[in-house]
C-alpha cells in the first residue's frame, strides 16, 4: 500500500521503509524462483539435446534425385526456395500446436509441451539443412549416421558444411563429440529459448516467431552453400545417372 501523503516525514519514512523491505523480499524471491527455473530448464535441455542426437539419424531426408522427382522442373534457387517455404510452414505448424501450458516466463521444469516442441522445430530444422545440401551439391561424404552428425552440426553452429574439409566432417559420434554436440545444442536451444515458448505469448506469435527464425537459420546456410556450390551436370557420375531420363527420373 503507498505511503500516505497526509502522514508525518518520520511516518512516511517508516512506511517506504516497509515498503522496500517488502518489495526486495519479493525480488529476492522472484530470482530464487528464476534460478531454481533455469537448472529445471537446463536439466531438461539435457534430456532433450539427447532426444535430438538420438533422432537426427531418422529424419527421412530426400536425396537429390528424388527432389528433382517430386519439384520437377525447378532451378537449383527456385528448389531451395520451395524446400525453405516448406520447413517455415512446418515449424509454424510445431509453434501454433502447442496451446496455452504454462504461465511462468521461466517453469520450474521443461514442460513436455515444450519439449516437444524443440525436438520438433530442431527435425524439420535439421532436415532442411540436409535437403539445401543436397540441392547445391554439396552432400558430405560418409554413412548415414556420420552425414547426421555433420547435419546436427551444421545446425548447432549454423552454418553450412565445408565437404573438402574433412574434420568437418568425418568425425565419429564417440563419446567426447557426443558431449560437445550436446553442449552446442543446449547453447543453441538457451539462446533462442524465448522463441521457442508460444505457450506464453499466443499460439499466433509462436508460429510467427518460428516461422522468422526458420528462415534466419535458412539463410546463413544458403548464404555458405551457395559460396561453394557444385553445378548439377559437373556431380559424380552415379548421381547423374540416377537423374537421367533412362532411369525414370
Amino acid at each position: 500500500m503507498p505511503a500516505d501523503p497526509t502522514a508525518l516525514p518520520a511516518e512516511r519514512t517508516t512506511d517506504a521503509l516497509e515498503e522496500r523491505g517488502r518489495a526486495a523480499s519479493l525480488a529476492a524471491a522472484v530470482g530464487r524462483g528464476t534460478r531454481k527455473g533455469r537448472t529445471g530448464a537446463r536439466k531438461g535441455l539435457t534430456a532433450v539435446a539427447e532426444r535430438i542426437i538420438e533422432n537426427a539419424p531418422r529424419i527421412p531426408v530426400r536425396d537429390l534425385a528424388t527432389l528433382r522427382r517430386q519439384f520437377p522442373g525447378l532451378t537449383p534457387e527456385e528448389l531451395a526456395d520451395k524446400l525453405i517455404s516448406g520447413a517455415t510452414r512446418g515449424t509454424a505448424t510445431v509453434g501454433a500446436g502447442v496451446g496455452a501450458a504454462a504461465m511462468l516466463p521461466v517453469p520450474p521444469a521443461m514442460p513436455a509441451e515444450l519439449a516437444a516442441e524443440i525436438v520438433g522445430v530442431a527435425s524439420v530444422e535439421i532436415k532442411l539443412i540436409a535437403e539445401l545440401h543436397e540441392v547445391y551439391g554439396l552432400r558430405p561424404p560418409g554413412q548415414l549416421r556420420q552425414r547426421a552428425t555433420a547435419y546436427l552440426t551444421s545446425w548447432t553452429e549454423e552454418r553450412g558444411i565445408d565437404v573438402t574439409k574433412p574434420t568437418t566432417v568425418n568425425a565419429a559420434l564417440g563419446g567426447q563429440m557426443k558431449r560437445e554436440l550436446r553442449q552446442q545444442i543446449m547453447k543453441r536451444t538457451l539462446r533462442n529459448l524465448p522463441n521457442l515458448t508460444p505457450f506464453m505469448v499466443g499460439a499466433a506469435v509462436g508460429a510467427l516467431m518460428n516461422r522468422r527464425d526458420t528462415r534466419k537459420l535458412a539463410d546463413k546456410i544458403r548464404k555458405d552453400l551457395r559460396a561453394r556450390q557444385v553445378p548439377w551436370d559437373a556431380l559424380p557420375d552415379t548421381m547423374s545417372a540416377a537423374l537421367s531420363p533412362g532411369n525414370g527420373h
